[in-house]
């Protein structure tokens, strides 16, 4: 049985030096009526911004998962046409993916949904399926849901794939199904691998959500850019909008360290 280290986990001293800039920036807020105000305004794309952030990672978690299975599949057609989603969408930058999404891919995605349906409504078999169009809410949802599915597909099956075959052949071994094999013993096991990284990406696409302002979303950073340009308080605005993103992502980070360690605990156990 390897020996547990005895080094103590060192004090968390930045934790100490941030709650400090974080009480004193809270203070500040209070009780000043402009940075009170500049709050007030900008906290109104925190909404936004959560949910945002919230449908994108769950829609990519789900489509990543996809696309890894894919990747580990035993066709290789599926492998290749896994390989080649990865690869592309990784080499194009989110806010220039944000751009084709909103004003390229979703007209043309309206566009040839009607076209293919306009026919089945005609003829009476389908109800009244007509999109006249896509917010540009839902237009940026789908361009970070597509542009992180692929990060994190690659975070899945490397997860999966760090499981050892030797359990999945006794899994077989038992009568096990592939669906079973995978739901009661692969991703379990892989879940310690995939959270870390995962919650990584999580934090990222907090930070990543503030490019939907271009698309003009109502979310912190448009929100600060619009009452910015009306007073001139740039210094002001942008460091509120600043405090918001570090308290979001910053709370985050402590929170699935957090859910990391319990995790670990209960694996010990």
């Amino acid at each position: 049985m390897p020996a547990r280290s005895t080094t103590k986990p060192d004090f968390p001293w930045w934790l100490a030096a941030a709650a400090v800039l974080a009480l004193a920036a809270a203070l500040a807020i209070a009780s000043s009526d402009l940075y009170g105000e500049v709050f007030a305004t900008v906290a109104k794309g925190i909404g936004i911004t959560v949910f945002v952030t919230g449908v994108a990672f769950a829609l990519a978690s789900a489509l990543g998962l996809g696309i890894a299975l894919m990747a580990l599949s035993g066709s290789p057609w599926l492998r290749q046409i896994a390989r080649f989603y990865v690869e592309i969408i990784r080499g194009v930058p989110i806010l220039v993916l944000l751009f084709w999404i909103a004003f390229a891919g979703a007209p043309a995605f309206v566009a040839a949904w009607n076209a293919l349906t306009a026919p089945l409504q005609s003829a009476g078999l389908m109800g009244e399926l007509l999109v006249r169009d896509v917010s540009l809410l839902w237009r940026a949802v789908m361009a970070l849901t597509i542009g992180y599915s692929a990060f994190i597909s690659e975070v899945f099956r490397a997860g999966i794939q760090s499981v050892e075959k030797g359990q999945i052949e006794a899994a077989k071994a038992l009568g096990l199904s592939r669906v079973q094999r995978f739901r009661l013993i692969v991703f379990p096991q892989a879940t310690r691998t995939i959270l870390p990284p995962l919650g990584n990406d999580f934090v990222a696409m907090v930070k990543d959500s503030s490019l939907v302002s271009v698309l003009g979303v109502a979310d912190i950073t448009q929100m600060g850019k619009v009452y910015a340009a009306g007073s001139f308080r740039f210094f002001e605005t942008y460091s509120i909008v600043a405090y918001i993103y570090l308290i979001l992502t910053v709370g985050l980070s402590l929170a699935l360290r957090a859910l990391e360690q319990r995790l670990r605990r209960r694996h010990r156990e």
